[in-house]
């Protein structure tokens, strides 16, 4: 009677152990992790285009070539579309301000009558809030100065990796096998097929994700009256492949728009309600629902996946350990003794 009760008490001090030891190690190597896991995530993506390319004749280094010339492509057009509409939005910036300066009085009137705050004292917050913003200007040109060179070196580095695990793509299988053991050969090729197959499904799922955003977006900006609404609305959609900055710029063009085109500040407050509200659906109905339905994994497995992804690798694992607790469930699948996680991971319709 006494054995069972230990023998489950022993299982979970276990994968206790495993878990807090994988998470310590996946800490502290993050910057070895991070992009060598984002090299193999687009690597195993291109991999079916880089074998279709290599049926017609077309030598291995030439297909990689090609396949990380399409990424690099794509990446640098949303790189654009980012700087384009920064471009834009600072075009109306001085428009911004000169009508900012006019409203200025008639809103320190308001917070005068609302609130009961003197006109003198709103004018000592103005000067202490630019004061205070001049002595951070400097730490904050450090820290995006420091972010920018990890993130170019990312760039750089991940590119590479995406190339050796396609140009070495059988020697990594045989290693896969090897360490498995002989009697797991068979399986080996079948989860490495379905992983194959549950990265094309979570890319299709991201698709999914970015046209459903675009389209409450639009909907919501169209009843504000906002002009260009559709596109204002897939742009921003869009722009949500880059974690928070991506949203943050595209979302000042269609509220700059709303400020200098309407005559209450309801339409730009309300502008930015719409996207806080889709944002907020995206990030806790939309994406573990869509996402988790295309990788079948649940979506309380999904969710907790993006929150320990973000502790673990901030904006990077959010990304990454969705995929990864794909392939987990794909593990568990074929897997006996790992039934019971198998159970937590799946998702039940």
């Amino acid at each position: 009677m006494i054995k069972e009760p230990v023998r489950i008490l022993d299982t979970l001090y276990k994968y206790t152990f495993v878990v807090l030891g994988c998470g310590l190690i996946l800490y502290w190597c993050k910057d070895l992790f991070v992009p060598m896991f984002m090299g193999l995530l687009i690597a195993m993506i291109m991999y079916p285009v880089c074998v279709n390319i290599e049926r017609r004749g077309i030598s291995k280094g030439v297909a990689i070539t090609i396949c990380l010339s399409i990424v690099v492509l794509v990446f640098l057009a949303l790189v654009w579309l980012l700087f384009w509409q920064l471009s834009l939005f600072w075009q109306d910036v001085p428009s911004i301000i000169d009508k900012l300066m006019l409203m200025l009085p008639e809103m320190q009137s308001w917070m005068e009558n609302k609130w009961g705050l003197s006109i003198a004292t709103q004018n000592q917050w103005i000067e202490m809030f630019a004061s205070n913003a001049k002595q951070d200007a400097g730490s904050f040109i450090s820290s995006t100065f420091s972010a920018t060179a990890s993130t170019l070196f990312f760039l750089f580095v991940i590119p590479i990796y995406s190339a050796l695990f396609l140009y070495h793509r059988h020697t990594f299988v045989l290693f896969i096998k090897s360490a498995a053991g002989d009697k797991r050969h068979s399986k080996i090729n079948k989860i490495l097929s379905a992983t194959t197959r549950t990265y094309y499904k979570y890319i299709k799922g991201m698709i999914m994700v970015y046209i459903i955003v675009g389209v409450l977006n639009s909907i919501g900006l169209l009843a504000l009256g906002i002009k260009h609404a559709v596109l204002f609305g897939m742009l921003t959609a869009i722009m949500t492949i880059v974690p928070y900055v991506g949203i943050i710029i595209s979302a000042m063009l269609p509220i700059s728009v709303a400020f200098l085109t309407k005559d209450s500040l309801l339409y730009p407050l309300a502008v930015v309600a719409v996207f806080s509200f889709v944002q907020y659906l995206e990030a806790n109905v939309i994406f573990p629902h869509v996402v988790g339905v295309q990788l079948n994994v649940s979506t309380w497995a999904t969710l907790v996946a993006i929150i320990l992804g973000g502790i673990i690798w901030g904006i990077a694992g959010m990304i990454l350990f969705i995929p990864f607790v794909a392939i987990l469930k794909i593990v568990t699948d074929h897997l006996e003794e790992s039934k019971s996680i198998n159970i937590l991971l799946s998702r039940k319709d």
